[in-house]
């Protein structure tokens, strides 16, 4: 079968390279990719935009492709799945009233409330009835957002009232385009945020393996908000009583409640939560595809196929397949250019890919392009360096390896990731050993 996965980021070339590694796939195209999937073995590059439905359905039917994956949410918001289903096009992904979980933040806090699925207090505006008073009333910090796609730069945390009513009036002014025309105002939760993503065909849903991701740029849960600076697989404080709890207060809800709407859900959907002190799982944003950076370390660690599970998913057989993991921890760092998430330089070649060609796990690109036979930097996100352990601190030494061994100019990475679950494990370790002396 071909596959056409559709994108130019580190999920994808995750995607492809998955899909690539199963013997019924004969050849995968990336539209429009970057460097690194154009040097994958049986896979090659397609010079169309994630954003050109037009393109990208000439391309699928001319070369007869059998399944698309689409990667990015704008063509998802836009509704590239209904009209690729209207060419009798198989593409794997939710539609477009669908998308709206990821493309409206207003929506979403509706639905939320309408359906009772727990969420932090908020309240939404337009410049025709923003509300300062509203603002100062209420407990800081404060979360401001934008209420479209703001390539996930579109949330603000605000320490004080005054910045608080400064970025809601640069949002409504104009600061993320058309995606700030209404924004969303949430209280601030206090947690640990986890990753919870699912395949998802109406009401059957396959959960994947657990995964955290982190936000901040800067070490120490510190600096602005990004995409993700990297993330781990599994999360431990994901236990399976929380798993189950997750499924029951959050993800099986949201299924019936689009449902209900007339909006049935195929694909990916990815839930944020932040996981209070009770373990209430609160819903902080809902991705209607797969999350970026978790792609990497998650599929580092799917052994099943994918296309197998996608097909099944789109034919309404989600339940009669099961996904199989690779019992060792993943972990990715993303190498970032100097400057993200603000401005960044382009163009800068990027050094010692061919050394960590030759280290144990994988380095997935991003933000990257080919200029006269050069990989060089053309993104704020980079680059995803991957390793593999039997623990997340094996391999959390597995994946900066890599990373030690690539550089460019002001490249910028966490050197945290993972810490916080190499503490749980290291506090059970010192638990275990305890156990032992006692008896």
């Amino acid at each position: 079968m071909k596959v056409l996965i559709i994108g130019s980021g580190g999920r994808e070339h995750a995607l492809a390279w998955k899909c690539a590694q199963e013997n019924r796939v004969t050849h995968v195209y990336v539209a429009p990719g970057n460097a690194g999937t154009a040097l994958e073995p049986k896979v090659s590059n397609v010079g169309i935009s994630a954003d050109d439905i037009d393109g990208l359905i000439a391309f699928a039917q001319r070369e007869r492709i059998d399944l698309s994956i689409v990667g990015p949410e704008g063509p998802l918001v836009a509704g590239i799945v209904d009209r690729f289903e209207a060419t009798n096009l198989r593409c794997f992904g939710p539609s477009k009233l669908a998308a709206r979980l990821e493309g409206s933040k207003a929506y979403t806090k509706e639905f939320l409330r309408r359906y009772a699925i727990p969420t932090a207090g908020y309240a939404t505006f337009t410049s025709a009835n923003f509300d300062p008073g509203y603002i100062r009333l209420q407990r800081l910090p404060l979360v401001v957002k934008a209420d479209g796609l703001a390539a996930g730069k579109g949330v603000i945390i605000c320490e004080t009232h005054a910045a608080a009513i400064t970025s809601a009036q640069e949002m409504l002014a104009g600061s993320f385009g058309a995606a700030g025309k209404t924004i969303v105002v949430e209280e601030f939760l206090q947690g640990e945020e986890v990753s919870f993503i699912v395949i998802a065909s109406n009401q059957q849903v396959l959960t994947l393996a657990t995964s955290q991701d982190h936000k901040r740029r800067d070490d120490g849960d510190q600096g602005p908000n990004t995409g993700g600076m990297g993330a781990y697989s599994p999360a431990p404080l994901v236990t399976p009583a929380l798993n189950l709890r997750i499924m029951r207060e959050v993800i099986e809800p949201t299924l019936r409640g689009l449902r209900d709407d007339g909006n049935p859900y195929v694909g990916f959907l990815y839930a944020g939560l932040m996981i209070a002190a009770d373990g209430t799982p609160n819903v902080l944003e809902y991705n209607c595809r797969f999350g970026d950076p978790e792609t990497q370390p998650i599929l580092m660690r799917l052994q099943s196929h994918l296309t197998v599970l996608c097909d099944a998913a789109l034919d309404g057989h989600l339940a009669s397949v099961e996904a199989r993991w690779d019992p060792r921890a993943a972990l990715g760092v993303v190498m970032a250019a100097g400057g993200y998430p603000l401005e960044f330089h382009r163009g800068d070649i990027i050094q010692g890919l061919e050394v960590a060609a030759g280290l144990p796990g994988k380095v997935f690109h991003a933000g990257t392009s080919l200029s006269e036979g050069q990989v060089v930097t053309a993104g704020g996100r980079v680059l995803c360096a991957v390793g593999l352990g039997a623990t997340i601190s094996s391999a959390q030494r597995q994946a900066y390896a890599l990373v030690n061994a690539i550089h460019w100019n002001l490249v910028q990475y966490r050197r945290d990731i993972g810490a916080r679950a190499i503490g749980r494990e290291r506090a059970g370790e010192s638990r275990g050993e305890r156990g032992n002396a006692e008896r």
